[in-house]
C-alpha cells in the first residue's frame, strides 16, 4: 500500500475536525516513500486515531498555540515511519505502557479502547507504535511498518 496516499485519504476526512478546532496542520510526507505491507483501512484507523487524540487533547490550549504535524519518512533499511505530533499537554505523569493499555483514558468520557487498538493494529503488521515527549511542548505518537518485499 501507498502510505502516503492512505495519509492523504485520511487528513481530507478529518478536515472538518481540524477547520472547527481550529488547528494548523502541516503535512510533511516523503515523495520517495516506498510500498508498506499493510491492511489500509486498518492503518487508515490507526492514523485517524492518533489525529483525534492529538485534536482532543489541543482542546484546552489557546487556539493560536495548536500545531498538528503528520509525518512520513523511511528509516532505514526496511521500515516506514509515520508521526503525528502536537502542541497539547503533553503525556503528564503517563507513560506510554501507561496510555495505551486497554480501558485507560485520561478523557471524562473516553473507552480507553483507541491507542490499546491502534497499538494491536500496528504490532500485528510488523511494527512498533510508541510515544515520546516533544522538547517544547506537546507529544509525538508515531509508527512503523516494515515496507512490502518487492520494494
Amino acid at each position: 500500500m501507498d502510505t502516503n496516499d492512505a495519509i492523504r485519504e485520511v487528513i481530507a476526512l478529518i478536515q472538518p475536525e481540524v477547520r472547527k478546532n481550529e488547528v494548523k496542520l502541516r503535512i510533511d510526507l516523503d515523495p520517495a516513500l516506498p510500498p508498506v505491507q499493510g491492511n489500509r483501512v486498518l492503518l487508515q484507523q490507526v492514523l485517524l486515531n492518533l489525529l483525534i487524540n492529538a485534536i482532543e487533547a489541543m482542546a484546552a490550549i489557546d487556539r493560536v498555540d495548536r500545531n498538528l504535524q503528520i509525518i512520513s519518512r523511511r528509516l532505514e533499511p526496511s521500515m516506514v515511519l509515520v508521526a503525528v505530533r502536537d502542541s497539547g499537554p503533553g503525556l503528564g505523569k503517563h507513560s506510554f505502557e501507561d496510555i495505551s493499555e486497554a480501558f485507560f483514558t485520561t478523557k471524562p468520557n473516553g473507552m480507553g479502547m483507541g491507542l490499546s487498538i491502534s497499538r494491536s493494529i500496528v504490532e500485528n503488521h510488523g511494527g512498533r507504535l510508541w510515544a515520546e515527549p516533544n522538547s517544547d511542548r506537546g507529544a509525538t505518537f508515531q509508527f512503523t511498518l516494515p515496507l512490502n518485499d518487492e520494494a
